[in-house]
C-alpha cells in the first residue's frame, strides 16, 4: 500500500495517536526511527535550549505535530509553524499554535522578515539538498535573522531516497538528507550564513548549531 510522502497512512496513524513505531526506510532496508512520542510530548530539555535561543517572530519549519509553536506561543512568542502533512498542522492548531499547510519552497508569510527559523528533528534533510534548503531559509528570515538547525549527532553527510513506513504501509519514495555539524556548517558557508559565528551545543545525545545571516 503507498500513499503520498509524509501523508501515508501510518504517518497520518502515528500523529493521531501520538506512537509509533515509524521508520525512515532506505532502499536497501535500512530504518531510522522516528521519534513520534518526543515528537508528540512537552518540549523536553534538550528542545527547552532550543526555545531559550528564540528571538521575535519564529518560523518553525516542519513543524510535525506542533509542539515547539505551541510551546512559543504559551510564552506569547509570535511563531507559527509550517508543514507538509494536514495533520500535523492539524494538531498544532489544536495544541494552541499557529500553522500552515505548506512546504518552505512555497510562497510564506513575511518572507525576509522572520527574526528565527527552526529546522529541528532532523529536518535539515527536507529536499534532499540541505545546500538548497538552507538557502532557502537564509531568504525567508531577516538580515540578522537566525536560524536554529539540528543536525545528526555524529559525522555523516547523506543524500537517499527514503519512505515513511510502519513496518507494513509506506508511503512514495521521497529525497531525504542527514548531516551532522561538519557537513552542516559546509553547506551553510556557501547558502549566505555566518560560519565563523557559528555556535553548537548538543544535549541529551542531540546536536544543535546556531547561524546567524552572514
Amino acid at each position: 500500500m503507498t500513499a503520498p510522502a509524509w501523508q501515508a497512512d501510518p504517518y497520518t496513524d502515528a500523529l493521531r495517536t501520538g506512537r509509533g513505531p515509524l521508520f525512515l526506510r532506505r532502499p536497501d532496508g535500512w530504518l531510522l526511527p522516528l521519534e513520534v512520542e518526543r515528537w508528540c510530548a512537552d518540549p523536553d530539555d534538550a528542545d527547552l535550549t532550543v526555545l531559550e535561543r528564540c528571538r521575535g517572530a519564529v518560523l518553525d519549519i516542519g513543524c510535525g505535530p506542533g509542539r515547539l509553536v505551541a510551546a512559543l506561543a504559551a510564552l506569547g512568542q509570535p511563531a507559527l509553524g509550517i508543514d507538509v502533512s494536514r495533520e500535523a498542522v492539524a494538531r498544532t492548531l489544536r495544541l494552541g499554535g499557529s500553522a500552515l499547510h505548506r512546504s518552505v519552497f512555497d510562497p510564506l508569510p513575511r518572507e525576509g522578515s522572520w527574526d528565527t527559523a527552526l529546522l529541528i528533528d532532523g529536518n535539515i534533510g527536507i529536499g534532499g539538498d540541505p545546500k538548497a534548503l538552507l538557502a532557502r531559509v537564509a531568504d525567508l528570515v531577516a538580515e540578522d535573522g537566525v536560524l536554529l538547525a539540528e543536525t545528526a549527532p555524529h559525522d555523516v553527510d547523506e543524500r537517499v531516497q527514503v519512505r515513511v513506513s510502519d513496518g507494513s504501509a509506506q508511503g512514495s519514495a521521497f529525497p531525504w538528507a542527514r548531516v551532522g555539524t561538519p557537513a552542516l556548517l559546509e553547506y551553510a558557508e556557501s547558502a549566505g550564513w555566518a560560519v565563523p559565528e557559528a555556535d553548537s551545543w548538543s544535549v541529551a545525545g542531540r546536536t544543535f548549531v546556531a547561524l546567524l545571516r552572514a
